[in-house]
């Protein structure tokens, strides 16, 4: 009985999953004046890299060399994004943030497409950046906009990488190996930045907070999801996380986002759906 208690159904686990990660990029942001987005980077990462090593103890002298060729530029990869991003929202709101990191993944789904309705998709998300470009609103930072995206591209070279590294490796040893190195790209950052300097035991607390929500308990979730969702189904509920992402920042740091804003998180969602709608399978 107690199974079955706490046998999540998979939709509403990955909803769970995309709640959990915009909640620990809230609290992600209420960090920075004290330990700076370098030093909140370097704390998720760390103690996440340091979790995932104790739960799935990767055994690196048995990682062959065309394994490394592939982890280790999958794990820089994923520890950029997440440094970038957090550069990111320390500039612009977190929903305009994700709206613009998720032209990334949306353009690993329809790139090298010659269908005209992917075209289409294409316009509709570019719509979308144009509604939150710099040249529309005076309080938009220019930076975090550049972060925001070059943060999309390294999510796309994640999702690729990470394809081909699932291919040659155990998925758990994968994003634990791949994790280890992210920490090493990060944790100099976070000392450089001197963010780790200030770490109080509440600070701390948090930092595993955060570690939690943003990888340990969602990547749990979308795995058992992922068991059992068509994978178009899981990419649609992903989509929504340009929307999740501006509800929780409203939420928990009252931030406000105004109309073409608005318009440009539904622009780019509902380019992300109708992409993986319109998918060949």
């Amino acid at each position: 009985m107690k199974n079955k208690e706490f046998n999540i159904p998979p939709i509403p686990a990955v909803l769970l999953a995309i709640i959990s990660v915009q909640s620990g990029a809230a609290i992600a942001k209420s960090l920075f004046p004290t330990i700076g987005a370098a030093g909140t980077a370097s704390i998720r990462i760390g103690i996440s890299a340091l979790i995932l090593l104790l739960v799935y103890r990767p055994n690196l002298k048995e990682i062959t060399p065309k394994q490394w060729k592939i982890v280790i530029p999958y794990g820089l990869s994923l520890g950029a994004m997440n440094l970038i991003f957090y550069l990111a929202i320390e500039r612009i709101p977190i929903g305009l943030a994700v709206t613009l990191e998720f032209m990334g993944p949306l353009s690993v789904a329809i790139i090298g497409s010659r269908r005209l309705i992917d075209y289409c998709w294409v316009l509709l998300a570019t719509a979308g950046i144009v509604l939150i470009a710099p040249w529309t609103n005076d309080r938009m930072d220019s930076l975090g906009v550049i972060f925001a995206l070059l943060a999309g591209a390294l999510w796309a070279a994640y999702i690729v990488l990470g394809g081909k590294v699932s291919k040659i490796m155990n998925g758990g040893q994968a994003v634990a190996t791949g994790m280890l190195f992210a920490a090493i790209l990060i944790l100099p950052f976070g000392f450089y930045q001197n963010g780790l300097a200030n770490l109080t035991p509440k600070l701390l607390g948090l930092g595993i907070a955060l570690a939690l929500l943003s990888s340990a308990i969602p990547f749990t979730l979308e795995m058992k999801a992922l068991g059992q969702l068509p994978p178009r189904t899981f990419s649609i509920l992903m989509s929504l996380e340009p929307a999740a992402a501006s509800i929780c920042a409203f939420i928990f740091l009252q931030e406000n986002l105004s109309f073409y804003e608005i318009m440009a998180v539904v622009c780019v969602v509902i380019a992300s759906v109708g992409s993986t709608l319109t998918a060949k399978r």
